[in-house]
């Protein structure tokens, strides 16, 4: 059973993730995997996380940013996020404009009763014209999160 304050004792996470990049486009589709760790530390209702991702046209992302969990009962979880990101991996059909690039997403997910969670989200990577070019493109990715505790304790 959950304790009646289940927002106050979710763990960290680290979640993996796969999906499609560039699915609105098109310019440049292809599949995109993510490693994140999403940290249980708070400043107000704001939590820091880190990302990696790397999409199948060799288009990676390194970055971090703040994400807050909007619980809707005890199992549903809405997570809006922000990161900067640095990217790399200009191609012929998609080039994003900027070195710097920043991610916008909302993911929903369902948690179990050990505190993983699986999600779908959706991003938005854009660098709000810092370059000449703005073209923005957006993932559609399947989430899932286990508690970081769970990791270490196995080694």
């Amino acid at each position: 059973m959950f304790p009646s304050n289940t927002r106050a004792v979710d763990p960290d996470f680290l979640t993996i993730s796969g999906g499609l990049f560039d699915f609105n486009r098109q310019k440049d589709e292809g599949g995109e995997f993510r490693l994140e760790y999403r940290s249980d530390k708070k400043l107000s209702i704001f939590k820091p996380f880190l990302t990696a991702s790397l999409a199948t046209n060799a288009m990676t992302f390194l970055g971090g940013g703040i994400l807050v969990d909007v619980f809707f009962g005890r199992r549903i979880v809405l997570t809006p996020s922000f990161a900067p990101t640095l990217w790399f991996g200009k191609t012929d059909d998609l080039d994003l404009g900027h070195i710097i690039e920043f991610r916008s997403q909302i993911e929903i997910a369902y948690r179990f009763d050990d505190r993983s969670r699986l999600g779908l989200s959706v991003s938005h990577f854009s660098n709000a014209s810092l370059g000449d070019k703005n073209p923005g493109t957006e993932s559609l990715i399947l989430n899932y999160s286990f508690p970081f505790e769970s990791i270490k304790t196995r080694f």
